[in-house]
């Protein structure tokens, strides 16, 4: 019986993550084709596109992990039948997607050139970059119009539009990278700049499908999401808060040290950066597959808590640890195989090339444990527990991780492989002490009900 239950629960959440996986191998795609597209330009404008979209990506994580409180709120509520309460906290929802993304967008075209230069990334690409920035972040306050729509529809288990949009996103990124970067159609041909534009309006295009799939659709209808008008109330925006924050600084730790060292390999050269981009791009790709399943394991163990199944909520945090880690298991394995074939999609400098297998390397090394922490932390947000894990991935990957990518970047001034080295270490940590969180947290909420 209880395999059974486990092969039920299994299908369940491959039901859900399904679509998912699709959206963010979707959104995954759209990087891959930017760092391809743009390496066919040369190693300067795939360094620009690096580090401005490392840029890009420390201020869309914090956005996303704010903004990620949606789920685990919304996924309770509709357990419970609260179709109500939820519509409430998804119109506040949105006016905190607003604040952060204009935000984060204003913040990151003023400061972006001194902070660059203050660094030290190399002149030589250090103002295609900027311009990159620039113009990408154009679509910041349509992302987070983006996510608070996605997580809604996460939180109620309709995951398709979620898919569908993301698909047209990435077809429409194609199309623009090749307008705008090259200089089609009559425009003229702007390089990483074109990059960043097409991005943006890629994001805007996302925003609007899926947000015209909830105006019109019928399941939401009961949530009264844009049926009713209100301004910012406190207490809501409050518990938004009190549970996003802890979520956007726990994945913020973990993408911002991978952003941390992209900016810190721009300070060596611009084959390094090339090679760095690579390597985390098509480390990223592989991850977009746990990272759905850790999103559909929020939901599941959410839905399950809010109808107060509590030995069932804590089954499904397990099956889900599980299937990411699996999963990761497989991708090192490709990894390890493939990985001078991967590399070769990429770029034809021998240099840039021969960096980005030994980088390739270090991720097939650290892929199962990046995925039992993902699968951990979508299990505890579904708990909403998210304060601890917060600590765990801050020691981890900033007092653990970064320091030894620093010492070996610049101090020592080692072979890129011995930069990726700390994300060996802090991945492995995050992993077991997440999974231990798990474990005592779960049961305590079982005993706690019974």
């Amino acid at each position: 019986m209880q395999k059974k239950t486990k092969r039920m629960e299994f299908r369940a959440l491959l039901k859900l993550a399904g679509p998912l996986i699709i959206n963010n191998l979707a959104i995954a795609s759209i990087h891959f084709a930017d760092a391809v597209m743009a390496g066919r330009l040369g190693a300067r404008t795939l360094a620009a596109v690096a580090v401005g979209g490392s840029v890009w990506m420390l201020g869309f994580t914090f956005c996303l992990g704010v903004l990620m409180s949606v789920s685990p709120i919304v996924s309770r509520l509709y357990g419970a039948g609260d179709l109500a309460s939820a519509g409430r906290y998804v119109r506040q929802a949105f006016w905190l997607s607003q604040i952060l993304g204009i935000t984060i967008a204003v913040l990151a075209i003023l400061l972006v050139r001194p902070v660059l230069t203050f660094i030290g990334i190399d002149p030589g690409f250090r103002d295609m970059t900027v311009g990159y920035v620039q113009a990408i972040m154009l679509g910041m306050p349509a992302m987070g119009i983006f996510l608070v729509c996605r997580f809604t529809t996460e939180g109620i288990g309709e995951t398709l539009p979620i898919m569908f949009a993301s698909l047209l996103a990435l077809v429409c990124n194609v199309f623009g990278n090749w307008v705008f970067m090259y200089g089609n159609l009559g425009v003229p041909a702007m390089g990483a700049v074109g990059s960043g534009l097409a991005g943006a309006i890629s994001v805007w295009i996302m925003a609007i499908t899926l947000g015209l799939h909830i105006l019109r659709g019928s399941r939401y209808r009961p949530l009264k999401i844009f049926s009713v008008f209100e301004t910012i109330r406190l207490p809501a925006m409050r518990e938004l808060l009190a549970l996003g924050l802890p979520i956007a600084a726990t994945i913020t730790a973990e993408s911002g040290l991978f952003s941390a060292v992209a900016i810190l390999t721009g300070t060596i050269s611009a084959e390094i950066a090339a090679a760095h981009q690579i390597a985390i791009n098509f480390a990223s790709t592989t991850f977009m597959i746990p990272l759905a399943l850790s999103s559909a394991t929020t939901v599941r163990v959410g839905h399950a808590l809010g109808a107060g199944d509590y030995a069932g909520a804590r089954l499904r945090g397990w099956i889900g640890i599980g299937s990411c880690g699996v999963f990761m298991l497989a991708a090192a394995t490709f990894m390890l195989l493939f990985r001078d074939v991967v590399v070769a999609l990429y770029t034809n400098d021998v240099s840039v090339r021969d960096i980005a297998v030994s980088m390739l390397l270090m991720a097939a090394i650290f892929q199962v444990a990046d995925g039992i922490q993902i699968g951990a932390a979508g299990a505890l947000r579904g708990y909403k527990d998210a304060r601890v894990s917060m600590v765990i991935n801050t020691f981890a990957y900033w007092v653990l991780a970064f320091p030894l990518a620093y010492l070996a970047a610049v101090t020592y001034r080692a072979p890129p492989q011995y930069i990726w080295g700390g994300f060996v270490v802090g991945l492995v940590v995050a992993a077991s002490l997440l999974s231990l969180r798990y474990r005592m947290i779960s049961k305590k909420s079982g005993s706690d009900h019974n």
